[in-house]
């Protein structure tokens, strides 16, 4: 059948849907060119917020329905983190949804459809069925690599935050043994990826729960830590030129974190690290496992071994109890990290979390009011960022045509801002060129190109085709 996928949510997500694509595609199906193409509908759930969930509840209503008029649509699922949370409620609410899959079980989807094809009743698959085995090794494909693909190192969490619904919907944390993510970067490099991200929901934990590399590996940099050694030996990947990971956690910024941040030239100069709140009261009701001074040490330590590091953050305001002086010591600390860019919430409880039981006690309008004033705090941070960078020459990974004007490319800087630039007729996908910053916006970069520093993998027929690719 020809399928389409609808995904909402974090790269988490995204790299789910492209390994599904990838899952089904082994078995005998074939992506549509579009929605409207689509026989097998799929829409990736997100459960992070309550807004998320909306959305996708929303466009599966409507494609539930649609599909009593459109009959080349022959099944429509769920699949995700809603669908771990929500179980068999999910169909009171859709009762036309043929099949439900959770983030747990995703592996089972070919044979969940196969399933589906051949009865009437709606099938639910979540939780762990221990008759499934080689999950990890099953999401392990790509369906469409380009200059850049995502890369799950880690999968679940054991943090507890009291707000988060991660853990439950996607188990304790569970780190892939270093052997089969190096083979997959491998790959992936063979393709033409120039770029990993390094995927896991706490992803500087890697390692640390179960062994994942073997007893004769050794460390050239004499790294002992499992996920700093796992840098290492990505970096040494042939074609493999630049490695990111996400997100962070303080308590994985280490001294080797931070040794090898700043002593292996392919892993890019950027981390994201949420903060969540600038107050030691709410963080500790929040259950972030740090305060204030262990965020700043940990700052102060990837400043130190990496002087040009971007750090860009979450934050959720209006987090239960959260008062007005809690939420200007939040303001001012974010002031005082000066972070590049930050992803702000307002705070939405999450039924089955603890602190979904706590009252929701500061006002729609505060929290909206708070959210304000910190995405205009931060719109002045990161335009006044953008602007140091004016009249420097910068490295970017160049990645193909803007989606905002066709007669330009995009790149990004190896502290993770997009740069749009002219191309000229050398220029491919998947080169690493410079270019000359001349003109600073809110969210990007201008830059004029000035050359190629590493050309990336030529096609026979790619000449002449630059804005086509």
């Amino acid at each position: 059948m020809k399928f389409h996928i609808v995904t909402y949510g974090c790269q988490m997500n995204e790299r789910d849907s492209d390994a599904i694509a990838a899952l089904l595609e082994r078995h005998g199906h074939e992506s549509a060119q579009g929605e409207a193409d689509a026989e097998l509908l799929l829409i990736n759930t997100c459960s992070v917020r309550a807004k998320a969930e909306h959305k996708a509840l929303g466009k599966l209503g409507l494609t539930t329905a649609a599909k009593q008029t459109r009959t080349s649509l022959r099944l429509v699922g769920a699949i995700g983190c809603m669908v771990e949370r929500l179980g068999p409620r999910l169909f009171d609410k859709l009762p036309r949804l043929d099949f439900a899959v959770g983030a747990r079980r995703l592996a089972s989807l070919p044979f969940v459809v196969e399933r589906a094809l051949a009865g009437p009743d709606p099938i639910l698959a979540v939780g762990v069925n221990p008759a499934e085995t080689g999950n990890m090794a099953e999401m392990a494909g790509h369906a469409e690599t380009g200059v850049s693909a995502y890369v799950n190192v880690l999968y679940g969490c054991d943090r507890g935050c009291s707000y988060c619904i991660v853990p439950a919907v996607r188990g304790p944390e569970v780190s892939r043994p270093a052997r089969d993510i190096l083979a997959e970067a491998r790959e992936l490099a063979a393709r033409g990826v120039r770029e990993i991200t390094m995927l896991g929901q706490s992803v500087m934990a890697y390692g640390r729960a179960q062994a994942v590399w073997e007893s004769n590996d050794r460390s050239p940099r004499g790294f002992a830590e499992p996920f700093p050694r796992l840098l290492e030996a990505a970096a040494d990947i042939e074609g493999l030129w630049r490695l990111r990971f996400a997100s962070g956690h303080p308590s994985g910024c280490t001294p080797e974190l931070a040794r090898a941040m700043g002593s292996i030239p392919a892993v890019c100069r950027h981390l994201h690290l949420p903060l969540q709140s600038g107050s030691d009261r709410i963080l500790k009701l929040m259950r972030r496992g740090y305060d204030i001074g262990v965020y700043r040490q940990a700052v102060e330590r990837l400043r130190e071994a990496v002087p040009d590091i971007a750090i860009t953050t979450d934050i959720i305001v209006g987090f239960p109890s959260e008062t007005d002086a809690e939420f200007e010591a939040t303001r001012a600390f974010m002031e005082e990290i000066g972070f590049d860019n930050a992803f702000i919430f307002k705070y939405s409880p999450r039924p089955g979390t603890p602190a979904a039981g706590w009252p929701d006690d500061v006002a729609a309008e505060e929290k909206l009011r708070r959210n304000k004033i910190l995405l205009q705090d931060q719109q002045r941070r990161t335009l006044a960022g953008s602007e140091r960078l004016v009249g420097q020459t910068i490295e970017i990974l160049a990645e193909g045509v803007s989606a905002r004007n066709a007669e330009r490319w995009c790149g990004r800087t190896s502290g993770n801002r997009i740069v749009v630039f002219e191309p000229d007729s050398a220029v491919r996908k998947g080169d690493l060129i410079r270019v000359r910053i001349v003109r600073a916006m809110p969210q990007s970069l201008l830059g004029e190109m000035v050359g190629i520093v590493r050309a990336g993998p030529r096609q026979p027929d790619a000449e002449g085709k630059r804005n086509s690719e």
